[in-house]
């Protein structure tokens, strides 16, 4: 149908050598994601706004700032301890669209073992531009590469 949004998925894992309950409390408090998360530096002057509980269900996260970090909010909407974090994200600047993010952790013998996955719709712009090259895998799935790589640094410090 024209018009119509596509479906996106970006994912990316890796093993992080420490216990789930330690890579769990660095993602499920937005608090956290100032040392790990790869959008941190992106604007110096970014503004950040939390809501709601510290951690866990209903904790709530907005954030604007310059043309590369755009603004939007980020809310946990699912928490299982050293399991999964499931997050509403939506995004308000530079354009708007609304993924569900699912961070997924499962213990190995190394450690844990965390995906990152963004699953939701292309908007229009996207959905074309996405028919000349794979744009949203482009685009995030590097980002994810180096969130879980910092991800992994502070966790194996805690």
């Amino acid at each position: 149908m024209a018009g119509e949004a596509a479906p996106v998925l970006v994912e990316r894992s890796a093993v992080v050598r420490a216990d789930a309950a330690t890579v769990h409390a660095l993602i499920d408090n937005f608090h956290e994601w100032v040392k790990w998360s790869p959008y941190e530096g992106i604007d110096p002057d970014l503004m950040r706004t939390y809501a709601g509980p510290d951690a866990g269900v209903g904790a709530s996260y907005a954030w604007s700032g310059n043309r590369r970090a755009g603004a939007g909010t980020m809310t946990i909407i699912e928490s299982v301890p050293a399991r999964r974090i499931v997050l509403d994200l939506a995004f308000t600047k530079p354009f708007e669209n609304r993924n569900v993010t699912t961070f997924l952790l499962e213990p190995t013998a190394d450690g844990t073992r965390v995906t990152w996955r963004m699953s939701g719709k292309q908007n229009v712009v996207f959905r074309l531009i996405g028919k000349v090259f794979p744009i949203m895998d482009k685009l995030v799935a590097p980002d994810f590469e180096k969130g879980l790589r910092q991800l992994a640094v502070v966790a194996e410090q805690a």
